[in-house]
């Protein structure tokens, strides 16, 4: 609730009175989107697209909203989310809670934005594995006109099974269909919207290397790495053994930071990496980006170090 009431309080105050606030960043072109520099908001902070005015003005290169599903969903049941400040980092067991993608397919409409803009799509709680392409598609078709890429999100923690679709037993079957879907929207449209696939850090190097390979057999043209960890042994802490959720923040950035170098060996030169996962100073920012990502994004950095964070990163 206190977040939801921060928000819409700097979302007032960045379209009336701090809305030339965004200074110009350097301009980065990938996937023939012009990014307004390499860092970017997660996925996760801005769900239903309430907050654009705030984070267009910020100093971000890019956003990424979501993630949406079909049908407006509660998620899981309450408490879900706990700060853990010790650790600079937050166990949430949300369940893709969200108003549906028409909800913010409408928010994007009457927008006009200053920077990139991403969707990241999911399933509904309620649709099995083998129907879930049906999920991601009608999100596809709904919002292909009104972002810049969309980001596939198998790889949350909170919602029953979903992870499964990493398995070569779905993944192929999934992405084949999704892509079918996006060529035949590229064709009617005349235009080409990226799609990247958000990953779980939670994979050996083998199975890392599988699913490098069928990436590129169906030609994504970007990961994100990655997705929160369902490893409690990441924290300091063993209260939260037992919860349900998964870990984001500074305890991810070691295990996020390798994922982006053992992708990097796999996938094909021309597949963006964006980091995600414990970026809490420039140092860990320029981390992974030697690792190799081409693009970063941050969501728990700013719960616990606010935009100052952003400043650093940029300067």
């Amino acid at each position: 609730m206190s977040h939801n009431v921060s928000l819409r309080a700097a979302d007032f105050l960045y379209k009336y009175l701090l809305k030339n606030n965004q200074k110009d960043q350097k301009i980065i072109k990938l996937m023939g989107i012009n990014f307004a520099g390499e860092l970017g908001l997660a996925a996760g902070f801005d769900k239903n697209g309430d907050y654009l005015n705030f984070s267009n003005n910020i100093g971000l290169g890019f956003i990424e909203l979501g993630t949406v599903t079909p049908r407006a969903q509660y998620g899981n049941k309450k408490p879900r989310v706990y700060r853990l400040s010790n650790d600079m980092a937050i166990v949430n067991h949300l369940g893709f809670n969200n108003k549906g993608v028409l909800y913010l397919k409408n928010k994007l409409k009457s927008f006009e934005r200053k920077i990139p803009i991403g969707v990241n799509v999911g399933k509904n709680s309620s649709t099995s594995l083998e129907s879930a392409h049906e999920d991601y598609n009608y999100c596809i078709r709904e919002i292909f006109d009104v972002c810049d890429y969309i980001t596939l999100n198998i790889s949350s923690p909170n919602t029953k099974d979903l992870r499964e679709l990493h398995t070569k037993k779905y993944l192929n079957d999934f992405l084949y269909k999704v892509k079918r879907c996006c060529d035949e929207l590229s064709k009617k449209n005349k235009k080409n919207i990226p799609i990247l696939l958000k990953i779980s850090p939670d994979h050996d190097e083998k199975k890392i290397e599988e699913l490098c390979r069928i990436i590129d057999i169906h030609e994504i043209q970007g990961v994100i790495l990655t997705n929160t960890s369902v490893d409690k042994s990441l924290l300091s802490t063993r209260k939260h053994d037992h919860t349900n959720g998964g870990v984001s923040g500074l305890p991810l950035l070691k295990k996020s930071t390798k994922m982006i170098e053992v992708c990097k060996k796999w996938l094909h030169t021309d597949t963006v990496i964006v980091g995600c996962g414990g970026i809490m100073s420039k140092s860990d920012a320029d981390d992974k980006l030697r690792a190799g990502a081409n693009l970063l994004q941050v969501y728990t950095g700013l719960v616990y170090k606010g935009l100052q964070l952003i400043k650093q990163i940029n300067n």
